[in-house]
């Protein structure tokens, strides 16, 4: 609807670019749509497509964590159903067993650190209550609908593809902001490593998981995030950083990983909105359980119009993983792609036709 175009102000209202008057362009990248704002103040510092609809992959599990973990005991310790491991065959996951007892901030810490899937379940389904799996997944599209989030809608825990499933790079920035003013999800996703505990009745060694955010470790001042991929989705990423007490936030979707990855365009961006000006805005994120349009910014923002899609091929994903240096960047302003993927994923959704596994 229009009116959810204009959430956060009427410049975000495009398929295009748009950026402060008379600042510096953003860098090049693929993803087809992506937004930076300032986690405190709430300013949108510039975006591509905000709120193009897209395929969110396996950042959703923001979304489970912003609706669920305020109301789980973090030492609560909970047994890993049959139930809780059905995922798809080959998609990301940490290793919980079947009948295994796991403390539930170790569960948090495999969902965020290693995007695990199986976690997701088992969060979910606890958080649910009497509906399980099922209201897990009610609370979270709940707390989009709280947020002011219009065009998110979870199907899945997890992020693994599932029917009627969307999101878009400004509701992602909603999320986000809700997640990183949690101080235990900014240790969550501090943490470098974690160790699941053995599980002796079940015969089973306890072992090691690593964060799987390369961002952290890697930016100066990164407070962490998450990272996400399915072949419907592509690689979708949302990161945070603090510099000279500035806070800001990430957000992208359909991206390809060459010539850059996923996490190496959120770290492009945040240097760019980290070089604007602290008054810069174009727009900003609406508060919890006011989601009305607010008015448009008094410095008059750039707008670049819609370009059209770029011919060459998509990546070769199966040669993305070696690379890490930036080299010949691809515009991301090319929001002409942008549309055509919104287009697909709602083609997609109506036919109900899942495609693609989680790696992230």
């Amino acid at each position: 609807m229009a009116e959810d175009q204009a959430v956060g102000g009427s410049a975000l209202a495009t398929a295009g670019l748009v950026t402060p008057a008379g600042g510096p362009q953003p860098p090049g990248v693929t993803a087809t749509s992506w937004l930076v704002a300032d986690l405190d103040t709430g300013q949108v510092l510039g975006a591509c497509g905000p709120h193009e609809h897209g395929t969110p992959a396996s950042v959703q599990k923001l979304l489970l964590a912003a609706a669920l973990m305020p109301r789980l005991d973090p030492q609560q310790v909970v047994t890993v159903t049959k139930e809780d491991l059905d995922i798809e065959r080959g998609s990301s996951a940490v290793g919980l067993l079947v009948g295994g007892r796991y403390p539930v901030e170790t569960v948090w810490l495999g969902l965020l650190l290693q995007s695990g899937n199986e976690a997701a379940n088992v969060l979910a389904r606890l958080g649910g209550g009497a509906e399980g799996r099922a209201g897990g997944v009610r609370a979270m599209n709940e707390f989009a609908e709280y947020l002011g989030a219009r065009q998110t809608h979870a199907a899945t825990p997890s992020g693994l593809d599932g029917p009627g499933q969307f999101t878009s790079a400004y509701d992602l920035a909603l999320i986000a902001r809700v997640c990183f003013a949690d101080p235990t999800f900014r240790r969550y996703a501090l943490t470098e490593t974690h160790r699941i505990p053995a599980q002796e009745q079940l015969g089973k060694k306890g072992f090691q998981i690593q964060n799987g955010n390369p961002l952290v470790g890697r930016y100066p001042g990164a407070l962490g995030g998450k990272t996400g991929f399915t072949s419907l989705a592509r690689h979708t990423y949302v990161g945070a950083a603090e510099r000279d007490g500035r806070r800001l936030v990430v957000t992208l979707l359909g991206a390809e990983s060459r010539p850059m990855r996923g996490w190496e365009q959120g770290a492009v961006l945040l240097d760019w909105g980290f070089a604007l000006p602290r008054d810069a805005s174009v727009g900003r994120l609406v508060e919890p359980g006011q989601p009305t349009p607010t008015p448009t910014p008094t410095q008059s923002p750039s707008v670049t119009p819609p370009m059209a899609a770029d011919p060459r091929p998509a990546a070769d994903e199966s040669l993305s993983d070696g690379v890490t240096g930036p080299g010949p960047l691809l515009v991301a302003a090319a929001a002409g792609v942008g549309g055509l993927v919104a287009l697909i994923v709602r083609l997609v959704h109506r036919s109900r036709r899942r495609r693609g596994r989680l790696r992230a």
